[in-house]
Parts: C-alpha cells; structure tokens; sequence
C-alpha cells in the first residue's frame, strides 16, 4: 500500500492535501479504498456547501457497502471533482490522484502524518 509523506491522514482514513492559500483538497486513503473493494457510487456536495471538521460530506457506495467520508476541514466546497460521479472507479485504480472535494477554509481535526497513519493501522 502506498501513503505519500506529503500528506495528513485521518484516523477515519481521509487524506487531506494542504494547497496553499486556506485550499484543501480530500480524498480516501490507499487503505480504505482496498477495504472498501470496488467503487459504483458516489454521492458528493455542490460547489457552495459548507462542510464542518468531523461531519459526513460524501458517500462512498462499493459492491460491500455504502460508506460516509468525513471531513477534517471547516469551510466552504470550491470545487467537486466531477470525473468521479461517471468514474468513481477512479478512486480504486488511483486514490491519491482521486480527490474528491477542494475546500476553502482551515483543518479543525487532528492528522496524522504518513508514519503515524501507517502505525496506526498496524500494517
């Protein structure tokens, strides 16, 4: 499995991409894409919404589950990444390529850095 160094993780299992400039970008862990096994759904905010640190802002559908991805930033939806609603296969094939939301505000959550996510899921 692969965590790149250069991002934070949640225990949730949520990357997080700092951007620069109060701009994040989300997406789901190498890890949990695997356990999640194939993507067929997903179901994102609108450009606008506001999103809190801790609360559900999408869900993942796979042939196993329908599963929620938190937040860990507060503020306000730039930008969805649209290829994912035809593709949300995409996730599987590359999870750190495959954002899901860009958000504008500041992280209200405590990461984890790659060695630490990585201990934490004892693997």
């Amino acid at each position: 499995m692969n965590f790149p160094i250069e991002l934070l993780y949640a225990s949730s299992h949520e990357w997080v991409r700092d951007l620069g400039g109060g701009i994040y970008e989300i997406g789901i862990s190498d890890y949990a894409q695997k356990e999640l096994g194939d993507l067929v759904y997903i179901n994102l905010p609108q450009a606008g919404d506001s999103v809190k640190a801790g609360e559900s802002f999408a869900d993942l559908e796979s042939v196993k589950a329908v599963s929620e991805i938190y937040s860990s930033v507060t503020g306000t939806v730039k930008e969805i990444n649209e290829s994912l609603i035809s593709s949300p296969e995409l996730i599987n094939q590359s999870p750190y390529d495959s954002w899901l939301i860009r958000i504008e505000g500041k992280i209200e959550k405590d990461l984890l850095s790659s060695e630490d996510y990585q201990k934490q899921l004892d693997i």
